[in-house]
């Protein structure tokens, strides 16, 4: 049954890049996680970081009350309360996913019936297609990106943000949970074997998860162990997509992780950003042992023939570059050494931080408007970001935007203003 505080909170989580498309599914989802009095409140909030004293105008209640609600909807991890480097309490509702969708997966608990949440995810997720159509189809700017297995780099050149481990090393706050993929999977008895708890979340997300005890705190070294724990089970970093203050990394497999699933379905629509490198195979020391294809998760490894006139049965590994993440995980697993990395002709372009990315993201999609006249609440913001909305529509001002050197002059000064 649908009714107007959902319709209303759905509209509020697509003003954001990263939105969700309106169906059944989302939702029932919906209902599971908000009581309609919340729906109703989180549909009001800003998309920008905000306080207690901006919530208190917004939902015409004193501040003591909206404290209440805010930390009732930080508890269960719908919204993040992120402490600021001056002592300052700020919150923000983060997208769907990554986002609150995955958190209510984070840990057991049962003030929910997460078997239901998993039928609906997956329901929502994978059987359906709408809402990772929605997410890719507009703009070439994603939002999370594949972290190199450093294992395997040998003399390849790579840049500090373009590992995890550095990631672990320069975070305020370390953070691991359960992995949500995996975990929903589990009600659905389609679980893989790879380690539940390992997935990692960084600076002001891990501090609101570990206070709310939906991930537990990790130091530099667990943090470094668990990374070691991931490349051994074959698993894939995938995290947010910026070259500062990343939020989180995932340790996908290629069975249960949606990210990779998409990747899989999606691929043409170039939905995860792949790492600067590309594997090569040494046909000379490929035995053809077929190791590389099955731990691929993407299926970008094929196993051709080798064209050997004198073992006519010989085949060798191939990369499908159009479809590879640049993951490392088949040079990992190769017993001959017959893979290596190497870089890509074209180097991937990482956003700087969430900001660029989320300001990028409005951009392509359309929704810059809703940035800039932030507070939906006011009518005079509403009109300003409808009529802009429009302006931003036309051929003429599409195509400026669109100009490289206009769109990063004009982007460097709208992070500055959302900063």
């Amino acid at each position: 049954m649908q009714s107007p505080v959902y319709d209303n909170l759905i509209k509020r989580l697509n003003r954001f890049p990263q939105g969700a498309p309106s169906s059944t599914a989302l939702y029932r989802l919906l209902r599971v996680l908000f009581t309609e009095r919340e729906a109703e409140l989180v549909s009001l909030l800003p998309i920008k970081p905000f306080d207690v004293q901006q919530a208190s105008r917004i939902w015409k209640m004193n501040v003591v009350s909206a404290q209440k609600e805010l930390d009732c909807l930080a508890s269960r991890a719908l919204i993040l309360d992120i402490e600021s480097p001056q002592g300052k309490t700020v919150y923000a509702l983060p997208p769907p996913m990554p986002g609150f969708f995955e958190f209510s997966m984070m840990r057991l608990r049962d003030d929910v019936n997460q078997k239901l949440l998993a039928e609906l995810f997956h329901q929502y997720l994978t059987v359906e297609t709408d809402f990772f159509n929605d997410l890719f189809r507009d703009g070439p700017t994603q939002v999370g990106r594949i972290f190199v297995n450093e294992t395997v780099l040998r003399a390849a050149y790579v840049l500090d943000y373009e590992r995890a481990s550095e990631v672990i090393r320069n975070a305020t706050h370390r953070a691991v949970g359960m992995c949500y993929c995996r975990h929903k999977m589990s009600y659905l008895d389609k679980a893989c074997d790879a380690p539940m708890d390992i997935c990692m979340t960084f600076n002001g997300a891990a501090q609101s998860l570990i206070k709310h005890h939906y991930a537990r705190s990790v130091d530099v070294c667990e943090g470094l162990d668990l990374l070691q724990q991931a490349y051994a089970h074959h698993l894939v970093q995938f995290g947010e997509n910026t070259q500062q203050g990343v939020s989180f990394i995932c340790n996908c497999c290629g069975c249960c992780c949606e990210a990779m699933i998409a990747a899989r379905r999606f691929g043409f629509m170039r939905p995860i950003h792949t790492s600067n490198f590309l594997p090569q195979v040494n046909i000379t020391i490929c035995k053809g042992c077929g190791r590389c294809v099955s731990v691929c998760p993407v299926e970008g490894m094929t196993l051709v023939s080798a064209n050997d006139s004198q073992h006519s049965e010989r085949k060798i590994a191939k990369v499908d570059e159009d479809c590879c993440l640049g993951c490392g995980v088949c040079a990992r697993v190769c017993p001959q050494q017959g893979i290596t990395l190497v870089p890509r002709p074209q180097r991937v372009i990482t956003p700087v931080n969430s900001i660029h990315r989320i300001v990028l993201m409005a951009v392509e999609r359309g929704q810059l408007q809703h940035l800039i006249f932030d507070n939906h609440v006011l009518w005079s913001q509403r009109t300003l970001a409808t009529f802009l909305g429009a302006l931003l529509k036309l051929p003429p001002l599409k195509r400026l935007l669109a100009s490289q050197q206009v769109r990063s002059r004009y982007l460097e000064a709208l992070a500055r203003r959302f900063s």
